[in-house]
Parts: structure tokens; C-alpha cells; sequence
């Protein structure tokens, strides 16, 4: 907790680092200033458990989402079997995240129900990465699983510099169809636009009651640039993120959005929202 109010980081990637591309590593190496990688994984890359909990206890984060991918031909395969040991050490804290790519999986449902059998409480899809739109028939399967159980559903909406991303499919215009298919789905926006989109992620985000904004891979400063006027309105969709390991804190970063939030007129009530309040409603967290 930060002042006694629920933190939550609702976009962590804690991965094996042999598996990942040589972008991912570079990537850690430019935005990840601050993150003592050396003291948190060993010598060949694994993740140390016990110390990443103390890591993110110093920081001050309650809950955890810990993303996994699977993205062979841009940032490498991040398999949910791989952060089992770090949600096992603390289940309290880390909670896995379910990743379906239709181009691997197959059929998408029985995959995704068997992630969510080894504890995933959300399912991300990264259309990016993976070369799909977040549209594709193939996955409305999953879709309707997931609407069916009540379970989150969170697209990458922002570009990225990774080689062989199609940043045109991370448009969340792309989504309308999802939406109007499966009304009751609870979509949230992974990086709140970034790039090209703000303004439509905004819209989507205060048009939809089952749509949420996060903010990972912003830097909080430049949300009112990105926002402007509907900043105010949009802390009570927004959910916090860091894109860990791509950032010099998740602390640091949660004291700029509460520093830009109250600038913008922002209750405290609204910055705990933020925090993890709205992130603890949408995946049931304690």
C-alpha cells in the first residue's frame, strides 16, 4: 500500500530472459533504469522468486498481474508455466494472466480454460505481436468463455518498436465488433492507446461501462498531453500499470499519477481508484 491505499500493478512481465528477444532485452536495458535485474534473476536468467516479492513489497505493490506471451516471432514465448513459481511463493500478491495467440493455439477455448486451471484470473491478447486482429473470428471462442465466467479480457492497444509488431492492429476501433458481439465482456485497454489512439481509447473507455482504461508504458507527466480535458473523467476508468520491467519504479511511477491526477482536479478518492480500485474490482481481487 502507498498512504494506505490499495496498489495494484496490473501489467508486470516477470520472464525467463534467455527466452526473450534481443528488443525485449533491449527494451529493459533503455526504460528499466532503476530495476536491480542483476539482484532478481540468476546467472542464467531465471527468476528469483523470493526476491522479486521483496522486491515489489519494498514498492509497495498489494497485487501484481504477471503477463505471459506468446509471440515466438517478436519478443519470444513467455509460457504462464513460467511465473507459476513467483505466484506460488506469493499468491496473495502475484496473479498470472493467460495469453491466447489463435495462431498457436488451438482450439482457443480449451487453452484458455486450461490457463485459467493453473490460475490466470484474466486474459490478455496482444494482436501486435502475435500478427492478429483482436476481431478475428478465431478468437470470439474464447470471448465467449470468458464473458460467459466473468473473466477480464486485456488488449494491447499502443504501438511498439519490437520487430515484426503490426502496430495497425493495435487500433481499438478494431475492437467495435468485440463489443457489439459480446456486451457483457469486460475489456481493458493495455497502454491506453499509445501512439496513434488516445483519443479513441478515451472515448471507448467512458462510452463503455465494461470498458477500462490502463495506462502501462505512460509516462504519467504526459497523460494531460495525451488526455487533456477528459483526464479528470477518465481516473474513474483508469486502472495502473508499469510494463515492468520497462520502468525505474512502480512506486515512482504511481507517485507521478497521483501528482498529475490531483493537478488535474482529481479527488483523493479518484487517485485511490486508480491505485488499484478500480483494478481490484475488475479482477476480483481481495
Amino acid at each position: 500500500m502507498i498512504d494506505g491505499k490499495l496498489l495494484v500493478d496490473a501489467h508486470v512481465h516477470v520472464a525467463r530472459l534467455p527466452t526473450l528477444s534481443p528488443d525485449w532485452q533491449q527494451w529493459v536495458r533503455t526504460f528499466g533504469d532503476g530495476v536491480p535485474i542483476g539482484d532478481l534473476f540468476d546467472a542464467d536468467g531465471t527468476p528469483r522468486p523470493a526476491q522479486i516479492d521483496e522486491h515489489f513489497a519494498r514498492q509497495g505493490a498489494d497485487h501484481v498481474l504477471l503477463f505471459t506471451e506468446y509471440s515466438p516471432k517478436v519478443t519470444g514465448t513467455q509460457p504462464i508455466e513460467d511465473v507459476l513459481p513467483l505466484a506460488a511463493i506469493n499468491p496473495a500478491r502475484f496473479r498470472p494472466v493467460a495469453n491466447l495467440n489463435p495462431h498457436l493455439h488451438y482450439p482457443v477455448a480449451a487453452e484458455l480454460a486450461r490457463q485459467v486451471e493453473l490460475g490466470a484470473i484474466a486474459l490478455k491478447i496482444h494482436p501486435v505481436h502475435g500478427g492478429f486482429e483482436a476481431r478475428d473470428r478465431m478468437l470470439y471462442p474464447a470471448y465467449a468463455w470468458a464473458q460467459e465466467r466473468g473473466l477480464p479480457v486485456i488488449v494491447h492497444c499502443g504501438t511498439s518498436t519490437f520487430s515484426g509488431s503490426v502496430n495497425a492492429y493495435a487500433d481499438p476501433v478494431l475492437l467495435d465488433d468485440v463489443f457489439r458481439d459480446f456486451p457483457d465482456l469486460t475489456v481493458v485497454l493495455a497502454h491506453g492507446g499509445r501512439g496513434w489512439w488516445y483519443d479513441a481509447a478515451a472515448f471507448i473507455a467512458l462510452a463503455r461501462p465494461n470498458a477500462w482504461l490502463e495506462v502501462s508504458g505512460l509516462p504519467p507527466q504526459r497523460l494531460p498531453d495525451y488526455y487533456g480535458r477528459s483526464l479528470r473523467r477518465l481516473a474513474d476508468k483508469m486502472v495502473f500499470g508499469t510494463d515492468w520491467p520497462g520502468v525505474p519504479g512502480v512506486q515512482r511511477n504511481a507517485r507521478a499519477l497521483e501528482k498529475v491526477l490531483l493537478g488535474a482536479g482529481c479527488t483523493d478518492a479518484q487517485v485511490a481508484a486508480a491505485w488499484g480500485g478500480n483494478a481490484a474490482r475488475i479482477f476480483g481481487l481481495g
